[in-house]
Order: structure tokens, then C-alpha cells, then sequence
């Protein structure tokens, strides 16, 4: 299958430091929470493909996880409404790239799965701990969600180096603090050789340095907080661009930020 591109990176997050100092959170501006680009018509072939072949492996919902995914449902559709290049007719939405998908409210997050280049998350607060109780993952970036799923933020995190004790402490009282009409945003920078969007890993396997650092990849993260079941939903928009095609500062800051 061809590489599915971006032309250009618009959002890289080592070029400054409020974006790449960890946490790196910033308010998001308006409702930019979900965005359409470039590579919307590849990427959405790919998750329809993903979702039609291995439903079981980018999608997984907890009983308790329903009224919210429901709730974000309700909420993106309402979204929708007001994005150029959708278009409802009866119990259906025609996406930007033409193809008709049927709403169905007994599976929201794999409906909303097929309308979104965003990957999704529901993050509940369980006993003081955010648990990662539902989500749709199309394009994960070297973790795989059956084995995230049900696990606090802390679980989840055990084979990354940076996220330490102190670093969870942070991420959860941002968490606590998150306003439903202030979403958030933050990025990371990952270096592949290899441009397939879905890379899930088992944890404790390590991915291997990259030789021929053909590729980078930043996932715009987006943080926010629904206002009825008040669950947070943690939302990912993958970019993906060859190194030849960063901007001459980009490349140049790479090396500053040690990437």
C-alpha cells in the first residue's frame, strides 16, 4: 500500500519550548479540538480498513465507558454539522471524500471511528486515577490497546523512560483540571523509517532506533472534558511527512531538540 502523506508539518512541537518542554498543554483555540487536512480521503480508506478487518484490535469499550462514548457521539456529531465538507441525510453522513457512513448509535466510537481522522480515547476517573475505559485506534504509534485497556494513566505509561512518578503526579492533576469549555492540546515528535500509520506493540518490546529516518510523525493530542458524564476524552490526529519535506527550520531544529 502507498505511503499515506502530509505535504508539509504543520504543528511541530520542538520548535518551541512551551510545546516541547513535557507536558507541553496549550489551550486549544475555539473548537479546533477535531481538524480535516490533506490526507483526510488516504487516511479514512485506511481506518475503514482497519475497522471492516480489525475491529478487534482498534476498538474496545468497557460497559461503564458507554454513556460517554455515547455522549462524545452526540457531541461530534453536533461538531459535524458545522464542518465544511459533511453532509447528513437521514441516518447518514456523507464525509468530506464522498463515502456515505451510517450512524449507529450501538457502536459510537466505531461510527465515529469512519468520520474522524482523530483517533479517540475516553479517560474515566476511577477511584482518584484516570482509566483509559474506551477508544477507537486506528493509528497507534508503537502500543497496542488491548493491553491499555482498563489501566490507569500510569499502567499505561510503564514502558516509556520519561514518564516518571513526578511526571504522572502532573498528568493527573492537569487531568483534575481540565475545564469542559477549555480543551487542550499538546504534540509529540516520533522519528520512523517506516510510514504505516497502524504500528501497534506488544509492551515491553521496544521499538528499535530508526536507521534511515525517512519519516516523522506528530500526533496532535487534544484533552477535553465532556460536560455531562464528565469523562475526559484524549483525542489524536496523526501527521506524517517525509524528513525532506520538514521546512529548512524544522530540520534544523531537530538537532537542537535532540531528536
Amino acid at each position: 500500500m502507498d505511503a499515506i502523506l502530509h505535504k508539509s508539518l504543520p504543528v511541530a512541537p520542538w520548535m518551541t519550548p512551551a510545546t516541547w518542554r513535557l507536558p507541553g498543554i496549550q489551550p486549544v483555540s475555539g473548537d479546533d479540538w477535531l481538524r480535516v487536512d490533506e490526507a483526510y480521503a488516504g487516511q479514512m480508506r485506511e481506518r475503514d480498513r482497519l475497522i471492516a478487518e480489525r475491529l478487534d484490535a482498534v476498538h474496545g469499550v468497557l460497559p461503564r465507558a458507554m454513556p460517554a462514548a455515547l455522549e462524545l457521539y452526540d457531541l461530534v456529531l453536533a461538531r459535524l454539522q458545522g464542518m465544511q465538507g459533511f453532509a447528513f441525510a437521514g441516518d447518514f453522513l456523507r464525509r468530506p471524500d464522498g463515502v456515505q457512513v451510517a450512524l449507529d448509535r450501538d457502536a459510537p466510537l466505531v461510527t465515529l471511528g469512519r468520520l474522524l481522522q482523530e483517533d479517540l480515547c475516553i479517560l474515566e476517573d476511577v477511584g482518584g486515577e484516570h482509566l483509559l475505559t474506551g477508544a477507537i485506534l486506528c493509528f497507534p504509534a508503537s502500543w497496542t490497546l488491548a493491553q491499555k485497556l482498563g489501566r490507569s494513566m500510569v499502567a499505561i505509561h510503564v514502558p516509556v523512560d520519561h514518564y516518571t512518578a513526578e511526571m504522572a503526579r502532573r498528568v493527573q492533576r492537569l487531568f483534575d483540571a481540565i475545564r469542559v469549555e477549555q480543551p487542550l492540546w499538546r504534540a509529540n515528535a516520533l522519528v520512523y523509517d517506516d510510514p504505516e500509520l497502524h504500528q501497534p506493540r506488544p509492551e515491553g518490546a521496544r521499538r528499535p532506533p530508526p536507521v534511515t529516518r525517512d519519516y516523522m510523525r506528530v500526533e496532535r493530542q487534544c484533552l477535553l472534558r465532556l460536560p455531562k458524564t464528565q469523562a475526559v476524552v484524549f483525542t489524536i490526529h496523526t501527521y506524517l511527512v517525509r524528513m525532506q519535506d520538514l521546512t529548512d527550520e524544522q530540520r534544523a531544529g531537530l538537532a537542537d531538540a535532540g531528536i
